[in-house]
């Protein structure tokens, strides 16, 4: 018999943690990309053939800002204090922990139904609405879609602590699918209806397919009792978790700051800005945020709950994973970041023209996305900044960080104000840039603090190596745009910068992946997909 280890065994806490958090990353990034990449491929279908420029005001702020809002409001505090739960810290049963989080989760719906039937109330008195007008009904079919949508989020977020990746995939692709294939249809066939009725019936849609997915799923597939799953006999009643409890109103009272701080600028646009403003930042925003929600969400999601297992256990190294875990986190999005502020500005007006056609490209809609690309960095890092932050405060921390969480947002708002009559959407994007820089300041206060006895952690380490090619790669992107691209021969001469931005992307990829073989290794197994792929490129080993 081997005297080797079991695999299982020889794994090190803070192999076991990335590779948890490489497995977490990989379902997430997946669920994004077919849930994102879906809409991405109807929207332009939509936007090129069915819409106005005016209307997309409509579809890409206003609808989803009420939806945004509902559903943040409703779920967003118990989503979090429950995903910091260990569901085997504490050595109960299963079941026993999954009654005890179930207990807060099936407060969602009481609470959401509370808050659309506000929400539906103060749209209506705002706008001045009777229950026959277009937008009137829309706001109500997409108030139910919100309920029924929220009726799933306790089975959610009970998926969400037992890993049950490919259940998301599975339920939120297939939802995107029917969304999608119903907005299609309804516009295709040009039927007699209003597009207000259109979109909340695509939301609908939506909303049903995941409430259908995840009860169907856990009522006739799972092993758990539904003493576990509905936890409301009068002897469960009285076992609150206490500090369950306060941690679901401290982060149920920071996700009111933190709505006005992600929605801010959508509710400037609907005050002050026209309806052209308005559907030119809805539409950068809906195509720069790509990424955003395709790459940056699930990962900040599966570093969140990475952090949050890390540091609820009794690891005496417990520091030294978390400082590598947030060290390799910070690197690859600053990495990802880079790349779209190198390559981006110089290819956003190309990308407009080829899927949305001229009347988007010529607007300002390629100028805005261009400034959204240096958007993009400040984002991911506060992103997973404040996941770090959210996973291992202590609730006292936590509560004094809705100080300066005030303060930011009170300055975002004047920002927003200020900047939308000046520079219209390109001054959104440069007020939430500003925001998101301050709240890096002061996660990063915090990092520091949070590391001040232990050298497993620095700043200087995350910055990822090959950002001096990806800045002379930018400078020369823009050099060709300025020389090659003539919008008026936009064809054949975007063959020429097209040629020049691959040759320096490829570049980029072979300088970064030299230096950076383990970190994207680590993420993307390209040794497994690729076996020859080293001995190709010949790169030397590192001892590190």
């Amino acid at each position: 018999m081997s005297n080797s280890p079991s695999s299982s065994e020889s794994k090190s806490p803070s192999d076991a943690s990335s590779s948890d958090f490489s497995r977490t990353f990989k379902y997430l990034l997946a669920t994004q990309l077919c849930s994102r990449g879906i809409p991405f491929i109807v929207n332009a279908v939509i936007l090129r053939n069915f819409l106005k420029v005016e209307d997309f005001a409509l579809y890409g702020v206003q609808f989803p800002l009420f939806v945004n809002c509902v559903l943040f409001l409703s779920r967003e505090g118990f989503r979090r204090a429950c995903l910091r739960q260990d569901m085997k810290s504490d050595g109960t049963s299963t079941e026993e922990n999954i009654a005890k989080i179930m207990k807060f989760a099936w407060l969602v719906p009481p609470c959401g139904i509370i808050i659309t039937t506000a929400a539906s109330g103060f749209v209506f008195w705002w706008k001045g609405l009777s229950f026959s007008d277009p937008y009137g009904q829309g706001i109500l079919i997409t108030g139910g879609a919100c309920i029924l949508e929220l009726l799933a989020e306790p089975l959610y977020i009970l998926s969400q602590n037992l890993l049950l990746l490919k259940l998301r995939l599975a339920v939120e692709t297939a939802a995107t699918f029917f969304r999608c294939i119903t907005t299609a249809i309804l516009f295709g066939m040009q039927v007699d209806m209003e597009k207000e009725i259109i979109f909340a019936l695509s939301q609908t849609a939506y909303g049903l397919c995941l409430f259908s997915g995840y009860w169907v799923y856990f009522l006739r597939f799972r092993p758990y009792r539904s003493s576990a799953l509905f936890p409301f006999r009068a002897k469960n009643k009285k076992n609150y978790d206490g500090e369950l409890l306060k941690m679901c109103e401290l982060f149920a009272l920071q996700s009111c700051v933190k709505l006005i701080l992600q929605e801010g600028q959508n509710f400037v646009l609907l005050q002050w800005a026209t309806y052209y403003n308005q559907a030119v930042y809805g539409f950068v925003d809906n195509l720069g945020s790509l990424v955003v929600r395709m790459v940056f969400l699930p990962f900040e999601e599966s570093t969140y709950a990475t952090f949050a297992r890390s540091a609820s256990g009794k690891d005496p190294d417990k520091d030294k994973r978390l400082g590598s875990s947030l060290t390799e986190a910070l690197k690859l999005v600053l990495l990802i970041g880079l790349i779209f502020m190198a390559f981006g500005p110089s290819y956003a007006y190309s990308l407009i023209r080829l899927v949305y056609g001229q009347k988007w490209s010529d607007g300002e809609a390629s100028t805005a996305l261009g400034y959204y690309c240096f958007y993009i960095i400040v984002l991911a890092m506060n992103g997973t900044s404040e996941a770090f932050v959210h996973a291992v405060a202590k609730k006292n921390q936590l509560l004094w960080s809705n100080l300066p969480s005030v303060l930011i947002t009170i300055i975002y708002v004047v920002l927003n104000i200020l900047l939308v009559n000046s520079a219209g959407a390109v001054g959104l994007i440069l007020a939430n840039s500003l925001n998101m820089i301050l709240r890096i300041l002061y996660s990063g206060a915090f990092i520091k603090h949070y590391f001040q006895d232990s050298s497993s952690f620095s700043f200087y380490k995350c910055l990822p190596e090959g950002w001096k090619v990806l800045l002379f790669s930018g400078i020369t992107t823009i050099i060709s745009e300025r020389i090659f691209l003539d919008r008026k021969n936009f064809w054949a001469t975007f063959v020429v910068h097209f040629t020049i931005g691959v040759a320096c992307f490829c570049t980029s990829t072979f300088v970064i992946y030299r230096h950076e073989r383990s970190l994207i290794n680590k993420i993307i197994p390209i040794n497994r997909i690729f076996p020859s792929i080293n001995k190709i490129v010949r790169f030397r080993d590192h001892s590190d």
